[in-house]
């Protein structure tokens, strides 16, 4: 059994379904027209671009290529959390929070996945560890930026209370601690109903792309089980680190509530 290979006829026929959703928002008024457009090209330039590096890397085979584009990959995405937060923190600090978790969980998670479950030899072949980075990339980052947008504005909103329960001596963590559980429940809700919902009202997409390559079906469940697994594991380990990095960013030494040290709210 072999997959089937798609001419670039068939794609651009897929891409007119893009059209419904800039029906939707003419529509509705939603203004989304432009944001659709630009979005979709630009999906389908990284796409079309990571395959042909991809395809490169794997030939190389080389450790080195592989960790360069691993560590793109983890800035990148870094960058993107910052992106998420309505309220932006000044400096660098924001951007060494997200790049830093994500380089933290995607090292451990991709380790302990390709090299303690998976066992190709040898381990750091591009072809294992890439892909399955990604996939923990893209699901930590979402929990990594939810746990900590929630816990600014949360922090935000309650300024009074935080600030009442430090000025009758509680330490940063201690009158942040509601808010931060808040943020990391928040952060975690994405992968538990992706958990829920796998298998039985959805087919996730790496069990989905291994089958239309030719997999069968049961071995191609065991990676997803697996995948699924790891990827929990490293949003939860995201979450909690990003959750006291927050807390740690938007208070001080003498703990003191410093929201001054954020932007203003994001307009977007």
């Amino acid at each position: 059994m072999t997959y089937v290979s798609l001419d670039v006829a068939q794609l651009a026929l897929a891409a007119s379904l893009i059209l419904v959703n800039g029906a939707v928002s003419w529509a509705f008024a939603l203004g989304l027209e432009r944001t659709l457009f630009i979005n979709a090209v630009r999906m389908t330039v990284q796409l079309a671009l990571i395959g042909f590096v991809l395809k490169w890397i794997f030939e190389q085979t080389s450790p080195l290529w592989t960790l360069g584009l691993a560590l793109i990959m983890v800035i990148i995405a870094g960058f993107e959390i910052v992106s998420r937060l309505s309220r932006k923190p000044k400096g660098i600090e924001a951007y060494l929070l997200g790049s830093g978790t994500l380089l933290i969980v995607g090292t451990l998670a991709t380790v302990f996945a390709v090299a303690g479950l998976i066992g190709p030899d040898p381990w750091y072949q591009p072809r294992y560890v890439l892909p399955i980075l990604g996939m923990v990339l893209g699901n930590a980052m979402t929990g990594i930026a939810l746990t900590a947008s929630t816990l600014i504005e949360t922090a935000a909103r309650e300024r009074t209370a935080i600030e009442a329960r430090l000025a009758l001596g509680a330490d940063r963590f201690t009158a942040l601690d509601g808010t931060l559980r808040l943020a990391l429940k928040t952060g975690l809700m994405p992968i538990i109903n992706a958990m829920a919902a796998s298998g039985v009202v959805a087919l996730p997409g790496m069990m989905t792309g291994q089958i239309l390559a030719g997999l069968d079906p049961v071995e191609a469940t065991k990676y997803q089980i697996m995948i699924m697994f790891v990827i929990a594991g490293a949003t939860a380990l995201g979450a909690v680190i990003a959750g006291y990095a927050t807390v740690l960013l938007i208070t001080d030494a003498r703990h003191r509530l410093r929201l001054d040290k954020l932007h203003a709210p994001s307009s977007s």
